[in-house]
C-alpha cells in the first residue's frame, strides 16, 4: 500500500480522542486528481475523527481545482470495516442521532460534491464503510475485497444511506439478500451484480486501478459529467416522461453556459477542448 500522503487536514475539535489530521490525509496524485487516504487502526472504525477527516477532505476537494477524488485506505484488509462499535457501546439515544447525522452528512457531501469520485476497495467494506463507498460516484474493487452491511448482527439496518443506495445499485431482491444475511459479498460477485463497477487487474491493487480510471474521466467536461450522474440518478425517482424533461433541462443547460460550445468549436477545429 502506499504511503500515506504527507499533506494534511486540520486537526480536529478538542475533546475528540484522535486529531482528524491523523486519519486522513489527501494529496494531488496527478493535475485535476486528488487522493484521500484513510488509517484509522485497526480497520478505518469510522468514528468521529475519521468522519471529521472526510468532512474537511471533501470541503478541501471541492474548492476548486479538482475533478476526481480517490478514497483509499492505508490499512491492509481493509478499506472501512464499519462504524465505530465501541463508541456505540457508550452513548446514549440523542449522541446516536447526533453520530449517525455526522456520517449521513459526510455521505450526502460526497454524493453532491461538484467533483467526481471514485472508492479504491482493497479487504473488507463493511456497515458504514460500505455506505461511504456507495456515496462515491464510482466504485473499484481489489479481487481479494469483500462488501457487505451486516447490520442485523447488532440489532441495527443501514442508516447512512445504506438501503436506499444499495436497492438502486443492485435491486430489491439482491439488497435484500445482502441486508437480510448479514453476509459478506466477494468482489467478483459485487461486480457481476453491479455493486462495483470495475475489478482490478489481477496483478494490481485497487487503488492504482482507480487511479486509472480517473486518468480516463479527466478528460471529458466534468459539468457534463456531472450532469450525466443527476439525469442518472433522477430516472431512479422520476417517471419517464418527466425524466426526458430532465435530460432536456439538463443538456441546454450545458449549451447555454458554453461548454457544449467549447467542445463543438474544439471538436470542428481539430484541437483539445478547454473545458471548465
Amino acid at each position: 500500500m502506499p504511503t500515506p500522503p504527507t499533506s494534511t487536514v486540520p486537526a480536529s475539535p478538542a475533546g475528540q480522542d484522535e486529531q482528524a489530521g491523523q486519519v486522513v490525509t489527501w494529496r494531488t496524485q496527478a493535475p485535476g486528481i486528488r487522493g484521500v487516504t484513510m488509517a484509522r487502526p485497526p480497520a478505518n472504525a469510522l468514528g468521529v475523527p475519521l468522519l471529521d477527516g472526510l468532512r474537511r477532505a471533501i470541503d478541501d476537494a471541492a474548492a476548486g481545482g479538482t475533478k476526481v477524488v480517490v478514497i483509499t485506505s492505508a490499512l491492509h484488509g481493509f478499506f472501512a470495516a464499519g462504524a465505530d462499535i465501541k463508541h456505540l457501546a457508550t452513548i446514549d439515544a440523542a449522541s446516536f442521532t447526533a453520530y449517525g447525522d455526522r456520517m449521513r452528512a459526510v455521505n450526502d457531501r460526497l454524493a453532491a460534491a461538484p467533483f467526481l469520485s471514485i472508492a479504491a476497495i482493497d479487504g473488507l467494506a463493511l456497515g458504514r464503510g460500505l455506505e461511504l463507498a456507495m456515496a462515491c460516484t464510482l466504485r473499484v474493487a481489489g479481487r481479494r475485497a469483500a462488501l457487505g452491511l451486516p447490520e442485523v448482527k447488532i440489532g441495527l439496518i443501514p442508516g447512512a444511506g445504506g438501503t436506499q443506495r444499495l436497492t438502486r445499485l443492485v435491486g430489491r431482491s439482491r439488497a435484500l439478500d445482502i441486508m437480510l444475511t448479514a453476509r459478506q459479498v466477494p468482489a467478483a460477485e459485487a461486480h457481476l451484480i453491479g455493486l462495483v463497477d470495475r475489478l482490478a487487474d489481477d496483478d494490481a491493487d485497487a487503488e492504482t486501478s482507480a487511479l486509472a480510471l480517473a486518468g480516463e474521466l479527466i478528460g471529458p467536461s466534468l459539468p457534463a459529467q456531472l450532469a450525466i450522474v443527476r439525469t442518472v440518478d433522477a430516472a431512479g425517482d422520476l417517471p419517464l416522461a418527466e425524466g426526458f424533461r430532465y435530460e432536456v433541462a439538463q443538456e441546454q443547460a450545458l449549451f447555454e453556459t458554453g461548454e457544449a460550445t467549447e467542445g463543438i468549436r474544439a471538436f470542428v477545429s481539430k484541437r483539445p477542448p478547454r473545458f471548465a
